[in-house]
């Protein structure tokens, strides 16, 4: 899920795409979550017609890192993704296949042997060996780094090469999990000898990385733009880029981002701004493409000492929430409401079970008289309950303005705290930034494409429960979903963790909305979705004619 990469931004409610046959140029629409009017589901834009020189890529920010052990954001990630490559890849349908590793084996519950491939090529023409994977993955675990993703390697005891292209993780106890994230960046993999050269300047623009994948790093001017050269070195045939650099480009400014691709400057980009979607849209300069989501926008609680506490005003807030309403307001009407905090989109592992553990869910509640009175029960009438809130993304001050609202129909006085991008996102790393809030507005996701890595983030002291809820059952019950290989019985148990979620409510669901890539009309060949965070994306771009 990554909840602190919610800072992100609601207006990116991400999308995960496409069937290994749409990588290969099938264009076969799917249903959304849920359905939604005024837009279809497409795994993929038509295949490229032919090569280019350079593509120009809008970015909402500017990354603040290229360093795989502290890059937990969309513009990072998006830039990586083409730069440095994990053991496991997860592609644009949302299955795990190999990577850097051709394969793994799990001879006990808590060992881990990965086979990697042989005469990969870093971008400075070294050899990738089984000395920079065990490097590259203690890294992750070491606290000088630093890095968020270091609590997935919570299990590991050891990480020993053994032998040439082998290397093996020993777990204190069964972890499902941290093998799927092996195909996000915890399995990232870099150069053992670039990591030491480059010393604390690595991933900087001064310092760079050195990895694997189709694009290498080839200038970062910081504040102007990054570009990244084609790797003509690189392993797999299948994703030789189509293009012989990617120009990135820094837009904060929601609307002098859409301008830009409507002039041309930019030829596309993720997460389009939902207040321009109908603008560009109808534009007739590209097209604005949607995919399925495993992103869905909720209200974390953040303080469970004061009114929301009581399970009752929690379930009062939640009954009070127009979200038909907050979707047409915040999402560009490109969305649907969400039933559970994890979204459809993240059941793709055992698509399967989707129809019975995830929709036949009832749709959310909005009954004002029934949530008035459930204040009324908990004697939380005119209680004040504090949102923060800040200019980081229109469609936060758009949802926060829909709870004061809210709140105030059944008798809670909702303030809204106004803070900078910079303190918002101090939200969701730093306790102390906490003090004084009682909920704040995430968009969780999952990186992989299993609901459970979502559900961990509920467990009792993890590094995403910023409100320290805490329930024993269902601690009790992801621990044994954790340790179930199989992923249709680990979805059986993860939608047990769902049900305890609802019912409890630590995370009030609010909507989740399809992600969108806007194309401009000399470009096609990009994923649509959330895949595109590890999935060389760039690399399937070319000519449209």
């Amino acid at each position: 899920m990554r909840m602190s990469r919610t800072i992100a931004l609601l207006t990116c409610t991400a999308a995960l795409a496409a069937t290994t046959a749409a990588c290969s140029g099938a264009t076969k629409p799917t249903a959304a979550p849920g359905g939604g009017p005024g837009y279809k589901v497409t795994p993929i834009s038509p295949p490229a017609k032919g090569t280019l020189d350079s593509f120009t890529w809008s970015l909402y920010a500017e990354p603040y890192t290229l360093d795989y052990a502290l890059a937990y954001d969309y513009p990072p990630n998006t830039v990586l993704a083409n730069v440095c490559e994990q053991l496991f890849r997860v592609t644009p349908d949302m299955k795990i296949e190999p990577g850097l590793a051709v394969k793994y084996a799990q001879p006990d519950p808590r060992t881990l042997v990965y086979t990697l491939r042989s005469g990969v090529k870093f971008h400075d023409g070294t050899t990738m060996t089984a000395d920079d994977v065990v490097a590259s993955l203690k890294r992750q675990m070491d606290p000088a780094t630093g890095s968020p993703w270091g609590s997935a390697f919570k299990n590991v005891d050891s990480i020993e090469k053994t032998g040439p292209l082998e290397v093996t993780l020993r777990l204190g106890k069964a972890d499902v999990l941290l093998h799927e994230l092996m195909a996000a960046s915890p399995g990232t993999i870099e150069s053992a000898a670039y990591l030491k050269k480059a010393g604390k300047d690595y991933g900087t623009p001064k310092g760079g990385v050195n990895c694997t994948g189709p694009f290498s790093l080839d200038k970062w001017d910081q504040g102007s733009g990054i570009t990244l050269k084609k790797h003509a070195a690189y392993w797999d045939p299948k994703l030789a880029p189509k293009s012989e650099s990617v120009k990135f480009t820094f837009i904060e400014d929601p609307a002098a981002r859409a301008n830009a691709f409507l002039s041309g400057t930019a030829d596309g980009g993720y997460m389009v701004p939902s207040s321009s979607l109908e603008q560009l849209r109808s534009s007739g300069k590209g097209t604005v493409l949607f995919g399925p989501n495993t992103a869905a926008a909720n209200l974390a609680v953040l303080d469970f000492h004061g009114p929301l506490g009581n399970l009752k005003v929690r379930q009062a807030l939640s009954m009070a929430l127009d979200r038909k309403n907050i979707i047409k307001a915040a999402a560009g009407g490109v969305g649907v409401p969400a039933k559970a905090p994890a979204a459809r989109g993240a059941w793709a592992l055992a698509p399967e079970k989707s129809a019975t553990l995830y929709d036949t869910l009832p749709e959310p509640t909005y009954d004002i008289a029934a949530a008035k009175k459930l204040v009324q029960e908990a004697g939380a009438t005119g209680r004040t309950l504090t949102l923060v809130t800040s200019t980081l993304a229109p469609e936060i001050s758009v949802v926060a303005n829909a709870v004061q609202a809210a709140g105030r129909q059944i008798g809670l006085d909702v303030k809204l705290k106004p803070v900078s991008p910079d303190a918002y996102s101090s939200i969701f790393v730093d306790p102390n930034a906490r003090n004084g809030l009682d909920l704040v507005i995430t968009n969780g996701y999952d990186n992989t494409p299993d609901p459970l890595e979502f559900y961990q983030y509920f467990r009792t002291g993890d590094f995403g429960n910023y409100g320290n809820w805490s329930n024993a059952e269902y601690d009790v019950t992801f621990d044994r979903a954790n340790s179930e290989p199989d992923p249709g019985k680990r979805a059986e148990k993860t939608a047990e963790l769902q049900k305890i979620a609802l019912r409890e409510l630590p995370s009030i669901p609010v909507y989740e909305a399809p992600y969108s890539v806007f194309l401009g009309k000399r470009i096609t060949g990009a994923p649509t979705g959330i895949a595109q965070l590890y999935y060389p994306w760039a690399a399937t771009i070319g000519a449209a004619k």
